[in-house]
């Protein structure tokens, strides 16, 4: 009885082992390179595609290119254009694999279509085959690849992913489609020219900045998509502006503008009114130096100051005992106080601007980064510079097949 209870005991345990061995033997998968056409990407990267895709399933033990390279090397007709079902059933014998997988890349005008099929070689047929179209986006046929080889084996693909990445061919014009939404934050640096180079370089005694005539600008850059289509997107942009910290200054702006983004290059061009807060005040450039140094600016005040100290006691402006202080114009007629000029010790008014923007934006992965030259015009002078931004694509819950094309 205690020799029989030991018998049954291993047998069980033998039983059990067998059983977990079978579980955990995978069937074998050999790859045929696919037929790439009107892509970039050659057949050995997309081949090693497949392979890596395969191996994410985990549902086959994949053969890589160096366990298949003896039969390659031996049989040539296997190294490439072994896409139909008697060469893959010819070349999986060969291998002594269970499945062969091949298919195409073929990019289109404005798509991608994959096609994948598996060939059961016990059986000599074709066991899944699928087909899909994607949006033109080679950069991202890995996951493409990914996403038809989960649908040939059931198996359900990010529903965000899938929306970004499909292939939709109706004409579309709604709010969100083609977007690239490069909300975020701004640097840039800027020349100044005309009057604003004149007052950054002017000395402070005489009301202006003293400063090298180029800023520095830190900034954020809100904006929303008014319409949208594959190929075009109309924008409002938000820009605010802070310029010259590194100086020691400060210039804040806004600006409003309206954008139009062109393609799935993001090539964009965008323009609008800017506004910020300057002080003024009224005087004239001495730019003969009639009174001193060529170019000093004379405001109201600084006039009064320096008639004061030069004229108050000489006779030739003395009349019944009464100083009468000289005009500039008495000097030089093109010396008059009816212009308003810039000058940091005047009064605050409103600055106007019209700004004009060209750029594009890059992308890494997740990461929009706009670069944009541009020339904030206001009167006699402006500003010419870059500017560069950066923020990172998010995940959106309106998103739904009808309305989302490519972010």
């Amino acid at each position: 009885m205690k020799h029989t209870k030991i018998i049954i005991s291993f047998l069980f345990a033998l039983s059990t082992l067998l059983t977990v061995n079978a579980q955990d033997v995978k069937p074998s998968i050999g790859i045929s390179i696919p037929n790439v056409n009107g892509l970039q990407t050659s057949p050995i990267i997309a081949a090693k595609l497949i392979q890596l895709e395969l191996r994410k399933l985990d549902k086959y033990s994949v053969y890589d290119e160096f366990d298949m390279k003896d039969i390659t090397d031996e049989k040539p007709k296997f190294q490439k254009n072994c896409i139909g079902k008697n060469c893959l059933i010819e070349f999986g014998e060969a291998l002594g694999v269970d499945y062969m997988i091949s298919g195409s890349y073929d990019g289109f005008a404005n798509k991608i279509v994959l096609t994948l099929k598996i060939v059961d070689i016990k059986n000599k047929r074709v066991s899944k085959s699928d087909i899909q179209e994607f949006d033109d986006q080679e950069i991202e046929l890995q996951r493409m690849t990914g996403i038809l080889l989960n649908k040939l084996h059931g198996i359900a693909s990010s529903q965000e992913l899938t929306d970004r990445l499909n292939y939709n061919d109706e004409p579309i014009t709604t709010n969100n489609v083609g977007k690239i939404n490069n909300s975020g934050p701004r640097i840039g640096y800027a020349l100044l020219n005309g009057t604003m180079h004149e007052f950054a370089t002017r000395p402070e005694s005489e009301g202006g900045m003293e400063i090298f005539p180029a800023v520095s600008m830190i900034g954020y850059q809100l904006e929303g998509q008014y319409v949208g289509t594959e190929n075009f997107s109309g924008l409002i942009e938000g820009i605010f502006n802070i310029s010259g910290l590194e100086q020691g200054a400060f210039i804040p702006s806004l600006t409003i503008m309206n954008g139009f983004r062109f393609g799935k290059g993001g090539w964009e061009f965008a323009f609008g009114p800017g506004f910020s807060v300057k002080k003024t005040s009224f005087g004239f450039f001495d730019t003969d130096g009639t009174f001193g140094n060529a170019g000093a600016y004379f405001s109201t005040k600084d006039w009064n100051e320096y008639t004061n100290d030069n004229y108050a006691n000489n006779p030739n402006y003395i009349n019944n005992g009464t100083y009468e202080q000289p005009k500039p114009s008495d000097f030089n007629e093109k010396y008059n106080f009816s212009k308003r000029n810039m000058d940091k010790r005047g009064s605050t008014q409103l600055n106007t601007m019209f700004v004009f923007a060209f750029g594009k934006t890059f992308r890494a992965g997740a990461l929009n980064i706009p670069v944009n030259l541009f020339y904030s015009a206001q009167k006699n002078g402006g500003m010419t510079g870059v500017n560069i931004g950066f923020n990172v694509v998010k995940k959106r819950t309106d998103i739904t097949p009808s309305n989302y094309r490519r972010r």
